[in-house]
């Protein structure tokens, strides 16, 4: 792990074990803006939704934020009206233990769907949870979110604005049950800047469209994901209401940062053993350049090849044929990063073909789809699918 400086200007974080998890790892975690801060936040699409997500979604309306409390290992979904009462509950013990006003704090919850949330282990370690914040608390805020992660997910980048320097760090949890609108995961993101919750909405959105919204380990979306974004205003600028230079400067930033966190996420992909971009380009729109790359990025059978490096490009046009966009068979070009694999629909021959299969012997590379129907373009991140996702997620719950 780099060595990173996670603090922000206001933001106090804090991370322990309150006994959810049966390992004993952290699982509840804490952070803290000294005052209240403008907020942005997305939500999965998922018509099951978790009951923090529905809590969340309500408190976003006022646009202001304080406190985001989070526990894994149980993600306190489908657990009906006890389920909002217990997010509630949630809440309300930190705005109590840290004297603020319940409606600016957030509630996230992440693990197995189904079971009633332990609330008296949370209850019992708020006290503890709070008497741990601290500037210097964020990794073990970040140990406290994560599941099936193997490695924790953060970024941390600067810029200035109106002459002031602003600082954004971001965190993310998330490996299997990973798909666009959201994916299976947790982001939470801060920054001492100063900006108007519609801006910061609006900004948050364009950055998801191009991170968040492009991976996929396996086309499955949850009942939880939650992104938060809270900006406190302490880096000591005028307020930013309206985009202009220096709100392209913020959207700059926050864009590559949550970039970084999307491509950690499927890097982590649960059993995942290799990191493919899948550019189509040359389709009739970007709606068809977008469903095409999802049809391949989705396929078990394509990303099985990617675990077993096995160039078989036939499963990479079957995917195209059946994924309702317009092609031209005859016209289809495939490269394995440079190197050739298709063209015009038909295989490159034995020796070209054994050059691009060593591609996929390396941990990272690109699949370019060139359709050759128009000038559109779109691009997804995945992983393989290996033996071990199978492992991971036949025995979760034991």
């Amino acid at each position: 792990m780099k060595s990173l400086d996670f603090r922000v200007n206001g933001f106090l974080f804090s991370g322990i074990s309150a006994g959810i998890k049966k390992n004993g790892k952290r699982d509840l975690g804490l952070i803290y803006s000294e005052v209240p801060a403008q907020v942005a936040g997305l939500f999965t699409t998922n018509v099951v939704k978790a009951a923090p997500v529905l809590l969340d979604r309500a408190r976003l309306k006022r646009g202001l934020c304080q406190a985001i409390v989070v526990n894994s290992g149980n993600a306190n979904a489908c657990t009906g009206s006890r389920g909002l009462a217990d997010a509630k509950r949630m809440t309300s013990f930190v705005a109590k233990q840290l004297g603020i006003d319940e409606g600016l704090v957030f509630s996230s919850s992440t693990g197995v769907i189904g079971s009633p949330l332990p609330i008296n282990k949370i209850e019992a370690g708020i006290p503890e949870l709070a008497a741990h914040l601290s500037p210097e608390g964020w990794m073990s805020a970040v140990e406290a979110i994560m599941t099936t992660d193997t490695f924790p997910k953060v970024e941390v980048a600067t810029c200035r604005i109106k002459g002031k320097q602003v600082k954004l760090c971001g965190m993310v949890k998330g490996a299997g049950m990973i798909r666009p609108d959201l994916a299976t995961m947790l982001s939470f993101l801060v920054t001492d800047a100063n900006i108007k919750a519609s801006l910061l909405q609006r900004m948050l959105e364009k950055a998801a469209e191009a991170s968040y919204n492009r991976i996929t380990v396996d086309g499955e979306t949850s009942t939880n994901d939650t992104v938060l974004l809270l900006a406190n205003g302490k880096a000591g600028h005028p307020r930013l209401n309206r985009m202009d230079r220096d709100g392209e400067a913020f959207q700059s930033m926050l864009s590559k940062v949550c970039r970084g966190l999307a491509e950690g996420v499927v890097k982590d992909g649960e059993g995942a053993t290799k990191f493919v971009e899948i550019l189509v380009r040359g389709a009739r729109n970007v709606k068809d350049a977008k469903q095409a790359a999802y049809a391949i990025a989705h396929s078990p059978l394509v990303k099985t090849a990617f675990f077993g490096e096995d160039a078989n490009w036939g499963r990479i046009l079957c995917a195209l044929g059946y994924s309702g966009v317009h092609i031209d068979p005859n016209k289809v070009d495939v490269f394995f990063d440079n190197a050739p694999i298709v063209r015009n629909g038909i295989g490159v021959g034995p020796s070209l073909e054994e050059r691009a299969g060593r591609v996929l012997k390396n941990k990272s590379f690109e699949v370019t789809v060139d359709l050759h129907q128009g000038k559109s373009e779109f691009s997804v991140l995945t992983s393989d699918l290996s033996i071990d996702y199978v492992k991971i997620n036949a025995s979760y719950r034991s």
